[in-house]
């Protein structure tokens, strides 16, 4: 009887009704996919700085990327900055990328040059130990884990042994922001929008049990850089 009357409904109406139950997901996922969105900018700008070549070797043999595309001084950190990031997974059995995770840094203490308050920040995970903080609800960078600012330059190489190697710049030039003594903490409430589902990082990042096709563009970015 339903499917009879669906059939004598005009065609506009039809689909007016789909989208009336789809309009309700997209708009509750808008920030977390602008925040994809502006990671996938970030990193291909990243990709294209030809100073950033310590940043392309080390992706290759990276366990992750953080991507955070907006590191602001905030006033509700006082003398520090904070800001969302995104994170992508390599798996380790078969190579492929998945993610991503949606988190937040605050620190007290970052160390931004004069006169510069947005910086965007890419974060190269460099061993197992890193990976397993990024799976726990909070850490802290520099005290439960190492890090240490990459290298610049066309030529430049990372000869660095950190748990995480950082990136950063600021309208296009390196900044050198320095994230020692940030926390890092895990965004469940944004992961479940953008999953549409409850989500925590393991969920995302080792058992891959979500998955969202408008991430597919910045994984497929990470993808083809890290080869």
């Amino acid at each position: 009887m339903a499917t009879a009357l669906i059939r004598r409904l005009p065609a506009v109406v039809v689909l007016w009704s789909l989208a009336a139950l789809v309009a309700p997901a997209a708009f509750a996922q808008a920030e977390q996919r602008a925040l994809v969105s502006a990671a996938a900018l970030t990193f291909s700008g990243f990709l294209a700085d030809r100073d950033m070549g310590a940043l392309k070797r080390d992706l290759g043999q990276a366990k992750a990327v953080m991507i955070a595309p907006e590191i602001a001084k905030a006033s509700f950190i006082v003398g520090g900055a904070g800001g969302r990031a995104v994170v992508v997974a390599r798996d380790s059995r078969s190579g492929k990328w998945v993610g991503p995770a949606f988190y937040t840094l605050a620190t007290a203490s970052v160390g931004v040059q004069a006169g510069v308050s947005v910086s965007e920040v890419v974060t190269v995970v460099m061993t197992d130990k890193a990976l397993g903080k990024l799976l726990s609800d909070h850490f802290s960078l520099g005290g439960d884990v190492g890090i240490a600012a990459g290298p610049v330059g066309a030529n430049s190489r990372t000869y660095l042994l950190a748990d995480f190697i950082s990136y950063s710049r600021s309208q296009g030039v390196y900044v050198g922001v320095n994230l020692d003594g940030s926390v890092v903490t895990t965004s469940d409430d944004w992961n479940q929008l953008y999953y549409g589902r409850p989500a925590r990082a393991p969920d995302i990042l080792v058992r891959q049990q979500v998955q969202n096709r408008h991430a597919n563009e910045l994984l497929n970015l990470v993808a083809g850089a890290a080869k």
